[in-house]
Parts: C-alpha cells; structure tokens; sequence
C-alpha cells in the first residue's frame, strides 16, 4: 500500500507564526505557509493548505477522468482541471467549505452528454473526492 509524506516545520504562534511544508515522498520542493496569508485574499507567494487540497483534487480527478474516458473509448487529448477550494469562516470556526471542479477537455469521439456523464463519475469516485465528500 503506498504512503505519501509532507512534513511541516513550524515557528511562533497562529498569528505572528510561520512554516516551511516539504512534500518528502517525492523531495520536489518545499513552500513556506502562515495562517495571516491563508485566511486572506492574496497568498502573496504564500501556500496553503487548502491550496494543496486543491492541488491534490485537480490532479486526483484528471487521472479519474482519463480513465473513465479511455474505458469508454474516447480517450481525451487533453484535460484541464481546475479546483477552487473555498477556505471560510463560519460560526464554528474555519473550515473547508467545498471545492468546486471545472474540466474541460479535447476528446475527439464524444458527444456532451457522454462527457458529462464520465465526469459526474470520476467526481463520485476519485478518492480525494471521496475524502471531501460532505463539504
């Protein structure tokens, strides 16, 4: 079974505090993260972790995606994903609201009904989906 690690080095409080997040499975770089830029509109060369949520559900998806379309025959030439991960403030406290996906695609063989069908799939059945589920 595969694992996957990141690993977050942390100085300071929430507030005035900052962080260093390393993706450690793959050593493909590192990004500095602080609560300020996450709860605002501009990251400012900041990540977050709702970024790399986004991140993960884009690329999660896309493999999704391709595969449901390459099992109907229709393989795409291409697929852009988007994931918008929405970060808010409610009565409760922060929290993941949701996270929307856009896909568009270039898949010669395939009607927009049959396209959006396959997407509705992957969407149900991608894991990272599956772990947001409910927001």
């Amino acid at each position: 079974m595969p694992t996957r690690t990141a690993h977050t080095a942390w100085t300071g409080t929430l507030e005035t505090g900052s962080g260093r997040v390393s993706l450690a499975s793959s050593n493909v770089g590192s990004f500095d993260v602080s609560f300020p830029r996450r709860a605002a509109e501009e990251a400012e060369g900041v990540t977050s972790p709702e970024e790399l949520i986004a991140a993960a559900h884009a690329a999660c998806f896309s493999m999704a995606f391709s595969s449901r379309l390459a099992k109907n025959g229709t393989p795409a030439t291409r697929l852009d994903v988007k994931a918008v991960i929405t970060f808010d403030k409610g009565d409760a406290g922060w929290k993941i609201a949701r996270s929307d996906i856009t896909a568009r695609g270039e898949v010669p063989g395939i009607d927009a009904e049959t396209f959006t069908r396959l997407a509705e799939d992957a969407k149900d059945n991608c894991p990272v989906s599956a772990a947001l589920k409910g927001n």
